[in-house]
């Protein structure tokens, strides 16, 4: 696990020490929260006697990317159900292509019946159709998710004091799991990647109330930058991530850890942040998401 100073002028201003925690380097193929995620779901799969992952996600989805690599990694069979019956007939942009070479069965499903995925007879037609799987949310948020993700806290505390660990949602599996590692204690943050994400402070509770059976209060999240929607990478915000990459020869991710980022330093320019504090931001991967914007152009 690698911690890496961050000298920014806003941080250096507002009298705060800010980390970036490179989580991206912790697994070659599986990289960031996604192996956290899929740890103990992988697990409980073999110990149910599974060797079907089934699992959802948008074209350019990191979830699917891992899922894929995963099965490759364990032998396990996975099946993706994309959202979008018309792609299907499209060439496959460059995260299927790889999803598909590292062994996904791809099954393009049309956004209505999508967005019913998590009702029971849609699932059970889907499994009527591949045969018996494991089924995996889209984004692998479950409460089995939730473990993985907090041990990066345990881990995280052996490396150095902190005060507010920062940390990107897409569906908001990795937050919740922080939390739990954090048991109440320091703060974290949350930046939604998504348009319209309040829903995502419910989704939360839910999921720290079904993993460990309580809600916690040391948190918030942050919906302001998401710098157009989910899968929108505006002129501005490549030019931070390019930037951004020459201050610091990291490369952020154009849907997640870069908003989260931008969000950090609004927030130091604001005085959010104590003096004397301690922020570390989670670099959660994601990199492959660059082949579906042309690359970094850095």
């Amino acid at each position: 696990m690698l911690l890496q100073p961050l000298h920014e002028p806003a941080a250096d201003k507002a009298g705060v020490r800010l980390l970036l925690l490179r989580d991206d380097l912790n697994h070659p193929e599986l990289p960031g929260n996604k192996w956290r995620k899929l740890k103990y779901n992988l697990q409980e799969a073999r110990r149910l006697g599974h060797d079907t992952l089934l699992t959802f996600g948008g074209a350019y989805s990191n979830h699917l990317a891992a899922v894929a690599a995963a099965g490759r990694l364990t032998g396990l069979r996975t099946i993706g159900i994309v959202r979008g019956e018309e792609l299907g007939s499209r060439p496959l942009n460059p995260t299927l292509t790889q999803a598909r070479a590292d062994g996904m069965e791809l099954r393009f499903l049309d956004r209505a019946t999508y967005r019913r995925k998590q009702e029971p007879d849609v699932e059970a037609a889907l499994l009527q159709e591949t045969g018996p799987a494991y089924v995996l949310p889209e984004g692998g948020s479950n409460i089995l998710a939730l473990p993985g993700c907090a041990e990066l806290v345990a881990e995280l505390a052996h490396l150095t004091e902190f005060d507010t660990l920062c940390v990107a949602c897409g569906t908001g599996g990795t937050l919740a799991g922080l939390l739990t590692g954090l048991a109440g204690q320091r703060e974290a943050l949350g930046f939604a990647a998504l348009k319209g994400a309040d829903f995502l402070r419910a989704d939360i509770d839910a999921l720290t109330q079904q993993a460990v059976g309580r809600s916690y209060a040391n948190w918030f999240l942050h919906t302001a930058y998401h710098g157009g929607g989910y899968a929108r990478l505006s002129p501005e915000l490549r030019r931070f991530i390019q930037e951004f990459e020459h201050r610091h020869g990291v490369l952020l991710d154009p849907i997640y850890t870069s908003k989260m980022m931008v969000g950090i330093l609004d927030l130091l320019t604001r005085g959010y942040f104590r003096r004397g504090s301690t922020v570390v931001a989670i670099h959660t991967g994601g990199l492959q998401a660059w082949a579906g914007f042309g690359g970094s152009g850095a």
